[in-house]
């Protein structure tokens, strides 16, 4: 597990934040040949041979990310069946990047929605998803399993997916 650096999620998949995608020794000694940055603030860091994709997403709750999920599983997928590694990034690893991780986990590797995100969090404890990308992967749970595993619900700090719920209960409100 590394915050800082590049998080391994499956053997070819990896996330990280911008800083970490900026750096060329980290990215060939992972040996990462394809790129994936959502983010509009984030420039590229192309090295050669490594494919580069950029969908520019505003890590807003009302932005509508799930129109990624199946382009972005998909070539991470397409990637692993070539013997390639995958690195997705955002500014800071925690929201958008980890949307579209989480949907891959669940579209490739079958996991429910609550299982991925316990899996995301065991390689990087710091992702957190906004409220809208949590909603629009709780539907894409229900579209590929037909149930769900995480549910929405309303707490002190507004709504939040369920399984928040405990770490609400132990703020404190100044």
């Amino acid at each position: 597990m590394s915050i800082s650096g590049l998080c391994q999620v499956t053997n070819s998949l990896f996330l990280s934040n911008a800083a970490a995608a900026s750096q060329p020794a980290l990215l060939t000694s992972h040996r990462i040949t394809c790129i994936i940055n959502v983010s509009l603030e984030c420039t590229a860091c192309i090295g050669p041979d490594v494919e580069y994709l950029h969908f520019a997403v505003a890590d807003l709750p009302d932005t509508p990310l799930h129109e990624y999920f199946e382009t972005v599983s998909n070539k991470i997928q397409e990637v692993e069946a070539s013997g390639g590694r995958t690195l997705i990034y955002c500014a800071a690893g925690i929201s958008r990047s980890s949307t579209l991780c989480l949907a891959y986990l669940m579209k490739w590797r079958g996991l429910t929605l609550l299982a991925a995100h316990a899996h995301l969090t065991t390689c990087r404890p710091i992702i957190r998803p906004n409220i809208g990308f949590w909603r629009q992967l709780i539907g894409y749970e229900l579209y590929l399993f037909g149930k769900n595993t995480v549910k929405i619900i309303e707490s002190p700090i507004g709504p939040i997916p369920n399984i928040y719920e405990t770490e609400t209960r132990n703020m404190v409100p100044f």
